[in-house]
């Protein structure tokens, strides 16, 4: 039975918020926007089969490039950031190359 009440709030606000939203005419501007939307959409370049799965295929590779380059320099990263030695030799190298970036320009 409390089932049945929650059900009858949530018809009555939301016809009331219908209600109201129909006599201010935004039902209307909503229709006119959708009729908008798919005059424009009708106007749009669509891509052939054989484009969208060039295209997708492209995508697959480049983020699984992406993926494994972000994994290596994790790991490197890593490796570095745990081992003192490592973390020496990458500062050093951090101020090497530091100093033939300030020197060139």
């Amino acid at each position: 039975m409390n089932d049945w009440i929650h059900i009858g709030i949530w018809t009555a606000a939301i016809g009331i918020v219908f209600g109201i939203l129909w006599y201010k005419g935004q039902i209307q501007s909503l229709a006119v926007y959708v009729s908008e939307t798919r005059d424009e959409l009708k106007k749009c370049a669509w891509p052939s089969w054989e484009e969208l799965k060039g295209s997708t295929a492209l995508i697959i590779i480049m983020v699984a490039l992406l993926g494994g380059f972000v994994v290596l320099i994790d790991a490197v990263l890593f490796k570095t950031s745990f081992h003192p030695l490592l973390q020496g030799a990458a500062i050093i190298l951090a101020v090497v190359l530091l100093n033939l970036n300030s020197k060139r320009q």
